[in-house]
């Protein structure tokens, strides 16, 4: 990628939000964060419950990952960001350039790898909530997506491979 540049890893529970966007950081050499490290006390109490997020749960945890990248551009951060509205509010918050890379992959795979996963707040029953509140990345957002049914390594390499593509775009 040309210049400073956030970088959003999105996606729904499971996609490996958090492993691809850390690989991705390390191959980058820049700062990882998990924003799931962000969230409020009662954010996470939410979810362990089984209880899906609303909006106004979001509102200051999308603020606060904005902030961070208007303290630090050069970051790769881990966020679901599901929802158009969150990411702008994401990239608004930031005063920077944020490009997204969307992780995409069947519900089935999710749920292999939601199942096979310890020690998360995140219940298998919230999936279906995010999936049905995912409003997928458009052409109108700095965004690209990257399939997640691949080994980590592949997975990296094809969001680097898509992120030079669009730096050399813009």
């Amino acid at each position: 990628m040309k210049g400073s540049a956030g970088i959003i890893v999105m996606g729904v529970s499971a996609c490996g939000k958090s492993t691809i966007g850390s690989r991705l950081a390390d191959r980058l050499s820049l700062p990882f964060l998990d924003g799931d490290t962000l969230h409020p006390p009662g954010n996470v109490e939410k979810m362990e419950a089984g209880i899906p997020l609303g909006d106004s749960d979001r509102w200051p945890w999308l603020e606060k990952i904005g902030e961070r990248f208007a303290d630090t551009p050069d970051l790769v951060i881990a966020c679901s960001a599901l929802k158009k509205a969150y990411r702008q509010r994401i990239v608004d918050k930031s005063g920077t350039d944020v490009v997204f890379v969307h992780l995409t992959g069947s519900r089935e795979l999710l749920v292999e790898r939601m199942n096979e996963r310890t020690g998360h707040f995140m219940p298998l029953s919230l999936l279906d909530s995010q999936l049905a509140a995912l409003e997928v990345p458009d052409a109108s957002e700095n965004a690209v997506h990257v399939n997640i049914d691949a080994p980590v390594d592949s997975i990296v390499d094809s969001a680097l491979r898509k992120l030079e593509i669009r730096g050399a775009q813009s």
